[in-house]
């Protein structure tokens, strides 16, 4: 890997698998993935400093002031953000840092950060999308429904945007994972010879 690290942002909508895709690509490299700040409340199957860093209004709002956030937005009245220095560390330590944000995200980051790679993970078809929603037996109908309005209107920001430097489609787990993998040699490859 060249001395310069890489900065790897993982976005796709809610349902398409993105967290796994992005923790095999961790396991893969052994590379660094970013935890979140976030000031929504812990629950009991959050593990702080690892599923995300809890902090209260105030605190993040200093640190979103002071910027010291790569990124940040207010979702449903909660904060959620990227710590800067940890990536800023990583990278300096010729490490690859992996990133999992909203579009949104992508493109704060993609505005200080542009030699960072993005890629964006889609579902095989709307109707496919719906179908994993659904099967994550998380939700009513209705929140279901949300989310899947919302989803596709990621994915159209996503497509009309300049953020993303890649798109898979998340088939087959096992398939995109590796298309996933070889995309990101290539990435590091390109960055080595530069």
């Amino acid at each position: 890997m060249s001395n310069r690290g890489l900065l790897l942002i993982i976005s796709g909508p809610a349902g398409v698998g993105k967290t796994t895709i992005a923790h095999k690509v961790e396991q893969h490299f052994d590379a660094e993935f970013s935890v979140s700040m976030t000031t929504r409340g812990q629950t009991g199957q959050d593990t702080d400093g690892v599923d995300y860093d809890f902090v209260e209004i105030q605190r993040f709002e200093q640190l979103r002031d002071e910027g010291a956030l790569l990124e940040w937005a207010e979702v449903f009245g909660n904060y959620y953000g990227t710590p800067k220095q940890p990536v800023l560390d990583a990278l300096a330590a010729g490490r690859l840092m992996i990133v999992e944000i909203d579009v949104q995200g992508a493109e704060q980051v993609k505005s200080h950060m542009p030699d960072a790679y993005a890629i964006f993970v889609v579902p095989p078809s709307d109707r496919a999308l719906l179908e994993r929603l659904r099967g994550r037996k998380r939700d009513d109908e209705a929140a279901i429904e949300k989310r899947y309005a919302e989803a596709r209107r990621e994915i159209a920001r996503a497509r009309l945007g300049s953020v993303y430097d890649e798109y898979v489609v998340n088939d087959v787990l096992e398939t995109v994972v590796g298309e996933t993998i070889d995309l990101v040699e290539k990435k590091l490859l390109r960055q080595s010879r530069v």
